[in-house]
């Protein structure tokens, strides 16, 4: 099953908010193939301006672990179909627009999940189903 992620899953692995929601999240990751998971390209995005922004690091480092995530994962790419999809979500379901962006993404990719700790959780847009990982007792 193909999964998406969301930027905090990746912002965890990576260490910021401390060494718990790190091993977490890397938990989360080695509990899928790589294959399955999909990260969006504004995930990627959002990352460098986490890594750099709150986690304080340099832009050459962070752009080095944004190569490393996209080496390791299918990167979705965002499109104008994407574009538009976005704001039907966004406009149909009163969700943010950068939000109703990731779960567009997710379907286009052919997602039935989209991992994230700030979207609605179970919120279900054509196939795609949101989930946070970080509920207790969720696998």
């Amino acid at each position: 099953m193909r999964v998406a992620l969301d930027t905090n899953i990746l912002a965890y692995a990576e260490g910021v908010n401390g060494e718990e929601r790190r091993a977490s999240a890397l938990a989360i990751l080695d509990a899928r193939a790589q294959d399955e998971i999909i990260v969006p390209v504004q995930v990627l995005g959002e990352l460098f301006v986490v890594l750099v922004r709150k986690a304080g690091r340099g832009a050459a480092e962070a752009r080095a672990a944004i190569m490393q995530w996209s080496d390791g994962f299918e990167v979705a790419e965002t499109t104008a179909a994407v574009l538009f999809e976005a704001m039907e979500i966004a406009t149909g379901h009163r969700l943010a627009f950068w939000d109703a962006m990731m779960v567009a993404v997710a379907a286009q990719a052919g997602c039935r999940l989209l991992l994230s700790e700030d979207l609605q959780d179970g919120f279900l847009w054509r196939g795609v189903t949101v989930r946070n990982p970080f509920v207790a007792g969720r696998d």
